[in-house]
């Protein structure tokens, strides 16, 4: 049976990870992401999830141990933060470019320097071009619904890729929600026996996983690489749908309260703000799925809006406002309506209801700038 328990976010995904029963779990702690894998090792040591406990010296080492139990064909786990993401960079490409279908929630936070423990995305943001699925999520419920689905995702076999779920560091990790635990059963059902990839490491069959490659095969296995990427847009749509007919909850790629000249877009927990902010007067757009970027899902929620108010905690350093903006001015390009970036939260700042207000009459106004530091 389900249950309802109130946890923390870094629960809530760990209580995900556990439903989904992993093989092997790669872990090392950092801030605010430790107490998932702490969590997760309760998890094993109670005997609740039977896995592989892989305690590693460094982010670097948890994802590659990660890659290396994919690669065998079972089911891993990982999760990190921040710098660790940052120090993961490179195998970050390995794992995507492998076709390796890991979960690895991350708990958004600053990037140093200066040296900051507290919540904005640009750390999930500058990996966005890595061949990694990428999913946001605003609460806790959220959170670990998505680390359910993720497998499900990443383990189809016309993608066959890593999914990040990302959870804003502190916000979500560190603050207490009623939250419902699926029924154990009904999530096995739901995700299925993992069988692996159909090509995959086996002492008994020597090969070899990511070699060298001449420039035309690196090209076409690049190019099969994007196709699988953006038909993870539809897959993640239809595992959204068939979660929802079996648990109750579904989320969509994106969630739109209503259609207004003027509209907010945002992600993550600044989606709550917001909601509220706008209250029956505005619409807002919560973009969930970033990579794949659904760009004619949100061109079709966005038709006939004069004004997009987009607040986001990142930045597109030496191109000017963020990232998130960016990327709606280049699906609109040449039409569309006008887009106003704000850069808000960098570090933990606080962003609030009277804040997000001040935006929206700033642009009603005239006042805003293309570019708008919060």
């Amino acid at each position: 049976m389900s249950k309802k328990q109130v946890m923390t976010g870094s629960d809530a995904v760990a209580y995900g990870a556990m439903l989904a029963e992993p093989q092997v779990v790669a872990a090392y702690p950092i801030t605010p992401q430790s107490h998932i894998t702490e969590r997760v090792a309760k998890f094993v040591a109670d005997g609740e999830l039977k896995a592989e406990y892989v305690k590693v010296e460094s982010e670097f080492s948890a994802i590659s141990c990660a890659v290396g139990a994919s690669a065998t064909g079972v089911r891993t786990f990982t999760a990190t933060a921040s710098q660790g993401l940052a120090l993961m960079h490179e195998i970050l490409f390995a794992a995507s470019g492998m076709r390796l279908p890991i979960v690895m929630p991350v708990a958004n936070r600053a990037l140093s320097a200066p040296i900051n423990i507290w919540n904005d995305i640009q750390d999930a943001i500058s990996e966005r071009d890595n061949g990694w699925i990428q999913i946001f999520t605003e609460n806790n419920q959220e959170a670990l619904d998505t680390t359910i689905q993720a497998y499900k995702i990443a383990e189809n076999d016309d993608v066959l890729l890593p999914v990040m779920v990302n959870l804003d560091g502190f916000f979500l990790t560190h603050t207490v929600e009623p939250t419902e635990v699926p029924d154990q059963e009904k999530v096995r059902s739901f995700l299925g026996k993992y069988k692996g990839k159909k090509i995959f490491l086996d002492p008994d069959k020597p090969m070899t996983q990511g070699p060298f490659a001449y420039p035309e095969p690196y090209y076409d296995l690049k190019q099969q690489h994007e196709e699988a990427l953006m038909g993870a847009e539809k897959v993640a749509e239809d595992v959204d749908k068939e979660f929802g007919k079996i648990f109750g909850r579904s989320y969509g790629l994106l969630e739109k309260t209503k259609t207004t000249d003027t509209m907010v877009v945002t992600l993550g927990t600044l989606c709550g703000t917001a909601r509220v902010a706008c209250e029956d007067k505005y619409g807002m757009l919560k973009i969930r799925l970033y990579r794949p970027f659904p760009a004619k899902a949100i061109k079709e929620a966005l038709k006939g809006v004069k004004k997009l108010v987009v607040i986001e905690k990142d930045i597109a350093m030496g191109l000017g406002g963020g990232v998130l903006a960016t990327e709606l001015r280049n699906i609109f390009y040449p039409n569309g309506p006008e887009i106003y970036s704000f850069v808000a939260g960098l570090g933990g700042k606080d962003v609030t209801v009277e804040d997000v207000k001040g935006m929206i009459k700033k642009v009603e106004s005239g006042k805003a700038k293309s570019t708008n530091w919060q």
